[in-house]
């Protein structure tokens, strides 16, 4: 929970200085949801999270970025993290008429998990956009959250935002994750959502369905199946 104020206060105090040369762009959120899902799995046992984070771009396309979330996965398979913290920074440029390209590295932190495994991970990643749909690649240049000798594990996912109707946004999602090494049998999986929202003036509320096809004994701690089908509800501030 410190680690997440501390960066919710950084974001505010870079989000009040003011852009050099018309150069750069400031952007903080912070947000409330029912349930934090990445990749279709509970980071907290099916539990609510507070996240915040903050975004820097520049014109040139490069930028960096951080966010933070609360969680519980790590302490409940026997570490001692309570926050997730992702720092990225990539290049963002429009390589055809219409098709975009993102490049970049992102390292999810995990502080004093003290996992056999650290959960530190790091990824490279590559998602090209054309329209309303973006297909991504990442790959992981270290071992895979806290899996044993899994280093060139990997996520490909394909998405979409179309407007349905005065503003709201519908975004259907379908994704694979591939865990290399022991895991790989028992820990790869497919993961899919359908998520509608809407942005009022910087208040983005929204509802997802979410779903997994992951192993359901790999996947459960203390009694809950992380990858289960469920309605997450979320409120996120964009300032």
């Amino acid at each position: 929970m410190k680690l997440i104020l501390a960066t919710l206060a950084a974001a505010m105090t870079l989000g009040a200085l003011p852009a050099q040369a018309q150069d750069a762009s400031v952007a903080f959120n912070a947000s409330l949801t029912s349930d934090y899902r990445y990749r279709g799995i509970s980071q907290t046992r099916l539990k609510p999270a507070l996240q915040g984070g903050l975004d820097y771009a520049h014109p040139s396309g490069f930028y960096v970025g951080a966010w933070a979330s609360t969680i519980n996965w790590i302490k409940d398979v026997g570490g001692d993290a309570k926050v997730e913290v992702d720092l990225y920074g990539g290049y963002k440029t429009e390589i055809s008429k219409g098709v975009n390209l993102d490049i970049g590295v992102l390292t999810y932190i995990y502080p004093s998990n003290k996992l056999p495994t650290s959960a530190n991970t790091t990824e490279i990643y590559g998602a090209l956009s054309y329209g309303p749909f973006t297909a991504k690649y990442s790959h992981a240049v270290t071992d895979t959250f806290g899996n044993a000798d899994s280093k060139n594990s990997w996520y490909a996912d394909l998405s979409a935002s179309f407007e349905v109707m005065d503003g709201w946004m519908l975004a259907p999602h379908i994704g694979y994750q591939r865990i290399d090494g022991p895991s790989r049998g028992v820990g790869s999986y497919t993961d899919y959502s359908l998520a509608l929202s809407k942005d009022f003036s910087g208040l983005v509320p929204s509802i997802a369905l979410v779903g997994t096809d992951a192993d359901k004994g790999f996947y459960t701690v203390k009694d809950k199946f992380l990858g289960k089908n469920a309605v997450v509800v979320s409120v996120k501030y964009n300032f």
